[in-house]
């Protein structure tokens, strides 16, 4: 209820959480929401421009540009949703192991980090990619072998500011055991920050699912995806730029929400960061903020 609360108080954060539940439910309900079907050819149509029927035209085929907006949400978003989840899961149990226990465990699980994240993200998605094949769920698969990673050593450092906390302190020496002491003690405390990066990686992972699908290696024919939809209309950029229009600007429109979000969270989650923000106004970005804020406690 607090987070709500302080999270209503931006308006920025208000309208993209909006965009972000209302393009989820259009996405789950999709067969509701589109007014036909994403795949049904029509030649006579093709190339048309918006009418009652079809409020963005038609594309190549003759296909509804809307429902297919509508129905590309459910690999453009829900399903890097999933991906995000799995990523975020692995990297958290890992990342909890290393930063609390330390020792063996941290430098062990630190190591195999170091080498996932020595690569670059693309390249190693493209190897993944090229030993399973093209397709959206070869992607996916991609993309959570390679994102644990650095979750994992983002919530590693998070969690290793509490670990050693006098109360933690405290719970260790009474006899409570490490798992309570982790579930009770440092995934609330820890919670505020791995909903942050989450929501900040939700949009680079969005754009890159696109950018693949844009290159071919994503989804396939005729399934609507928002990446290939833009490359389906390169070919006739020129001479009707507006097909390109309405895919672009749903990656962008949903990216954009995603990353007001997460600012927005971090106020929100983070109380001193909420004061500093109302009693100064400063227009400095989040990110230098908290720099700003680590010095002081430093």
């Amino acid at each position: 209820m607090r987070i709500l609360k302080n999270l209503s108080k931006d308006k920025i954060g208000t309208i993209s959480l909006l965009i972000i539940v209302v393009t989820v439910i259009v996405g789950i309900f999709a067969p509701l929401f589109a007014p036909s079907a994403p795949n049904e050819v029509n030649m006579s149509l093709r190339y048309a421009s918006p009418s009652w029927e079809y409020l963005l035209g038609n594309d190549h085929l003759g296909r509804c540009i809307l429902s297919r907006i509508i129905y590309g949400i459910r690999p453009s978003v829900l399903w890097v949703f999933v991906v995000l989840l799995i990523s975020v899961l692995i990297g958290a149990i890992l990342g909890f192991l290393a930063g609390y226990f330390r020792g063996k465990v941290d430098a062990v699980i630190m190591r195999i980090c170091d080498t996932m994240l020595s690569f670059p993200g693309y390249v190693m998605a493209l190897a993944i990619i090229g030993v399973l094949g093209v397709g959206l769920e070869n992607i996916l698969i991609a993309f959570a072998l390679i994102k644990w990673a650095w979750f994992a050593r983002v919530i590693r450092t998070s969690v290793m500011q509490y670990a050693q906390l006098d109360y933690v302190k405290f719970s260790k020496a009474s006899g409570i055991s490490d798992i309570k002491i982790i579930c009770k003690h440092i995934v609330p405390v820890t919670f505020s920050d791995i909903a942050v990066i989450s929501s900040g990686s939700i949009g680079s992972m969005i754009l890159q699912i696109s950018g693949f699908s844009f290159l071919g290696l994503g989804i396939q024919a005729p399934n609507a995806e928002w990446g290939m939809m833009l490359n389906e209309a390169r070919e006739v950029m020129f001479t009707r730029p507006e097909l390109m229009l309405a895919p672009g600007l749903a990656i962008v429109i949903v990216v954009s929400a995603f990353n007001f979000l997460s600012d927005s969270l971090q106020v929100a989650l983070d109380p001193k960061l909420v004061k500093s923000k109302s009693k100064h106004k400063s227009n400095l970005p989040l990110s230098k903020i908290k720099v700003q804020e680590q010095e002081v406690a430093n």
